[in-house]
């Protein structure tokens, strides 16, 4: 199947982005001779009422579902959040020797500690730790010689990477005890706040001019007067921004393009910067299985082990999750089980899902309007590689520790701050300037100017996954 071009003078359809800063004459009748020339003696059946045919137009409703909202007096917000608990292992085996040179420069391992250590492709060892200092650790095995002598276990560890843990240790009678103390660590993060701003204008003039379109749009706008719709698509779309710029935010690296224009231009850290930076990353999104879904859960074992998770995606990868799930029943090839989908005979099929279990975890699928809107991620189309197609987000809260207010806090792991301080709330700001209604200047017009001040903070982002197409 292919989809054809929409009709005749698609560019004049307005179903691809494009935004004029001035009325075009399509918008208007002609009065000079053309195809709607009022000059004859007949007079036309107006349609006053302007036709929503793109419904509701607006991208935003994400954060305000799986987030909250918090004031910040300050241009930086700042948190911390826990290290591990446990002490693991990643380094290499020296190769003349049972010493494993750690990548950790703060190596928590000790003498006396009991760790089990792990090659791919040949197996584990339990060993005890003999020596250790801040970037090594020596062992000595159970079940064999060294970790090289095959012995009992029947395994020859190699001069290679490896992993593990430390599952205990062990004492001599009357011996002294630890000789050294594990400090528990912690993770400093901080985002930037960003300024946000637009604009719109009408002159007095046109502001006292009637229009013969009814116009209507989001912001809850109707009557004959033009500019009460331009404004009112100023504000919605400047709604729209709060939110997309929070999820597409990226911070200037030093010596980028952004970097050079000023040094007050910082950017700021967007949903996807921060779970591409601190989270789980799959790909192949829109060509998901079960298979696939196995391996993220596992990697949600290895962090917080949430069991809810609510499923935003796009187009194609909500249709594969659905293709997956409908090819675990077993008629999944060649029909379709009516009682598995509680689907019958004398209704329309349903083959939608919106949640499903696995193993121990629960997801809530939904589409997300802003992947699929032609004027959001939807333009990218499908045939775009490595990019974004869904995200993968913890319900519940977690516990921080917010270093401006100088305590633990419970939060959702998704939450925007924004500026205020005493009577200057920069959350949504909106202020009228010029001669029109209430005068403020002599400006023979209208400026009404929104601004905002805000950052998305990521709390967690361990837990979260971002599904890459």
């Amino acid at each position: 199947m292919a989809i054809l071009a929409q009709g005749v003078n698609d560019a004049a359809f307005a179903g691809t982005p494009s935004k004029t800063k001035q009325t075009v004459p399509s918008a208007y009748l002609d009065f000079t001779g053309g195809a709607n020339d009022w000059a004859q003696q007949y007079m036309p059946d107006l349609m006053a009422k302007e036709a929503e045919v793109f419904g509701n137009r607006t991208l935003s409703g994400f954060l305000e579902k799986v987030g909250a909202e918090e004031a910040s007096a300050s241009d930086q917000v700042v948190w911390s959040e826990q290290g591990r608990l446990h002490v693991s292992v990643a380094g290499a085996l020296h190769a003349s020797n049972s010493t494993v040179t750690t990548t950790d420069t703060t190596n928590a391992v000790r003498v006396g500690d009991m760790v089990l250590l792990t090659q791919a492709d040949v197996g584990t060892l339990k060993c005890y730790v003999t020596a250790a200092d801040a970037t090594t650790f020596t062992v000595a095995t159970y079940t064999q010689a060294d970790v090289y002598t095959a012995g009992a276990s029947g395994l020859t560890f190699t001069a290679a990477a490896c992993t593990g843990f430390v599952f205990g240790s062990e004492y001599e009678k009357g011996k002294n005890g630890r000789g050294s103390a594990i400090e528990p660590d912690f993770v400093s993060l901080s985002n930037q706040m960003i300024i946000m701003k637009d604009l719109y204008e009408v002159s007095g003039s046109d502001a006292s001019q009637i229009g013969w379109i009814e116009v209507s749009g989001e912001e809850g706008q109707n009557g004959y007067m033009w500019y009460l719709k331009a404004a009112g698509d100023t504000k919605a779309r400047f709604t729209d921004y709060c939110e997309m710029g929070l999820i597409e935010a990226e911070k200037a690296a030093g010596s980028s393009g952004v970097d050079g224009i000023s040094g007050n231009l910082k950017g700021s850290e967007g949903l996807w910067a921060a779970v591409k930076d601190r989270g789980i990353v799959a790909d192949n999104a829109e060509a998901i299985a079960m298979t696939d879904f196995d391996l993220i859960l596992k990697e949600f074992d290895k962090q917080g082990a949430i069991e809810e998770y609510m499923m935003f995606l796009d187009r194609d990868t909500a249709i594969g999750v659905d293709d997956a799930l409908a090819g675990m029943n077993s008629y999944g090839a060649n029909g379709t089980s009516y009682g598995v989908f509680d689907n019958d005979e004398d209704m329309a099929l349903n083959l939608g899902f919106t949640g499903f279990r696995r193993g121990s975890y629960d997801f809530y699928k939904t589409d997300w309007k802003y992947m699929n809107d032609s004027n959001g991620r939807g333009a990218l189309g499908v045939g775009t590689a490595d990019t974004e197609r869904g995200i993968l987000i913890p319900a519940g809260v977690s516990s921080v520790y917010d270093q401006g207010l100088g305590k633990n806090l419970k939060r959702p792991f998704l939450h925007v701050r924004y500026r205020a301080a005493g009577a200057e709330n920069r959350k949504f700001k909106t202020w009228t300037t010029g001669s029109v209604g209430a005068s403020t200047s002599e400006l023979d017009a209208m400026e009404m100017h929104f601004l905002t001040e805000r950052c998305l903070v990521v709390q967690g982002a361990n837990n979260f996954c971002t599904l890459m197409g």
